[in-house]
């Protein structure tokens, strides 16, 4: 398979608990590589926007509400099969039911509460990188380890 991109973000409740940089070293140590990075407040646009799939649906402006309390971290991660791998990180959406181990098993309780986003499919990365990202905020480049961590 070739690499993907994909979205990935360290939701408000875990920015605002210092645990940053400890999701994001797990997602390198897993041997995905960072091609953007920056902390920024999301603003009601942006929110809508990204969570346009739910509009109309009654848990639609919690999110947005959540989503813009405070400051997330934005990345791109790059790697091969990087969708499923950050999402397999992640755990599932409900802390209580994600497998120990996983980001939100480990740092999470409430399934309102649980840490981060990560796209679901290429489609979806495609379309909520474009949200986050300018292309110019993307670094293309080649990581000296890639050979000990792809074949």
């Amino acid at each position: 398979m070739e690499r993907e991109r994909t979205l990935f973000l360290v939701k408000p409740d875990a920015v605002q608990r210092g645990l940053a940089g400890e999701i994001i070293k797990r997602l390198e140590s897993r041997g995905l590589k960072l091609v953007g990075l920056k902390l920024m407040q999301v603003t009601r646009p942006i929110a809508e926007k990204h969570y346009a799939e739910h509009k109309g649906k009654p848990f639609f402006e919690g999110l947005v509400q959540f989503i813009t309390s405070a400051p997330v971290v934005a990345a791109v991660l790059e790697g091969t099969n990087a969708i499923e791998i950050v999402r397999a990180t992640n755990g599932l959406t409900n802390p209580l039911k994600a497998a120990p181990g996983t980001i939100r098993a480990d740092f999470g309780l409430e399934m309102g509460r649980n840490l981060v986003h990560a796209s679901d499919s290429p489609t979806s990365a495609a379309r909520e990188i474009k949200i986050f990202f300018k292309p110019s905020e993307l670094v293309d480049w080649t990581r000296d380890s890639d050979r000990w961590i792809y074949e």
